[in-house]
């Protein structure tokens, strides 16, 4: 016999519901005033069904808990985001999670008859908890990188809709993740180098095509028409952040035939 012992009615019937709707053929149980007695005979298999319990009943309010007590600074609707961006992240790491509080309580039911629960998660769940809260941190550190993306794309933003456009027109070929700027007589644009002098670039990096996007700022182009020979990945989706409506997509003209011809005999670097 093994009785687990809870703080109020409440979370009594919680998790009286919670057996009652996960039945097993494992163990046995009756309800008594804030506590369950269960009856089982594999103390592995109880425990593996308890560990999912825990996992299934409290993780989110353990979430929410180191939330509150490490990144209080936070707004409501920022802890909001990070608390479904964190969710997953520990979604995702389900098993190793789920091995720790097993452990836990296996270690625990081979030695006692009697649990109060609380005490269990506070004093027993360390690890469990430790990892919860470097999965948050992950979390966090993901949710300040994309604010400051979101904050720095809204600059450029700014800055495009308040500079005076220096040609009307740019083509932008892009292929193996390299970039190639053409006027609308499609004579070859020379990227704008001196990056250490841009204004409005960040330390947020868009690798090999930094110079393109610079060179973009500068100019200003009222279109930008992508000639783009591959899917869309995060440097075309930044792009279409920042410039909006003025760009558009080509994948079947004069100069997009010409690449797909030519592209893999010529150097396409600036």
């Amino acid at each position: 016999m093994f009785s687990l012992f809870l703080d109020n009615s409440k979370e009594t019937d919680m998790i009286y519901s919670y057996l009652l709707d996960n039945t097993s053929n494992n163990f046995t149980f009756k309800r008594e005033e804030n506590s369950i007695v269960f009856s089982f005979s594999s103390t592995s298999s109880f425990s593996d069904f308890f560990a999912d319990l825990i996992i299934d009943l409290f993780e989110e309010n353990l979430i929410k808990e180191i939330l509150e007590k490490h990144y209080c600074y936070f707004s409501y609707d920022e802890q909001l985001n990070i608390f479904k961006e964190s969710s997953n992240i520990i979604k995702d790491n389900s098993n190793s999670k789920h091995d720790l509080v097993y452990f836990s309580v296996y270690d625990y039911l081979s030695s006692e008859s009697s649990m109060i629960l609380s005490g269990f998660i506070k004093f027993r769940l360390k690890d469990y908890i430790e990892v919860l809260d470097y999965l948050i941190d992950l979390s966090v550190n993901s949710f300040i990188v994309n604010r400051e993306y979101d904050r720095f794309i809204d600059l450029l933003k700014n800055y495009i809709s308040s500079s005076e456009s220096k040609l009307d027109i740019v083509h932008l070929v892009y292929f193996k993740k390299e970039s190639v700027l053409l006027d609308n007589d499609k004579n070859v644009i020379p990227f704008d180098n001196n990056i250490l002098d841009a204004k409005y670039l960040s330390d947020i990096s868009f690798s090999s095509n930094d110079f393109c996007l610079n060179t973009l700022l500068n100019i200003v182009p009222k279109k930008i028409l992508v000639h783009s020979l591959e899917e869309s990945d995060v440097f075309l989706e930044t792009l279409t952040k920042i410039f909006g409506d003025r760009l558009l997509f080509c994948n079947s003209c004069e100069i997009c035939d010409f690449y797909k011809i030519h592209a893999t005999s010529l150097n396409i670097e600036n």
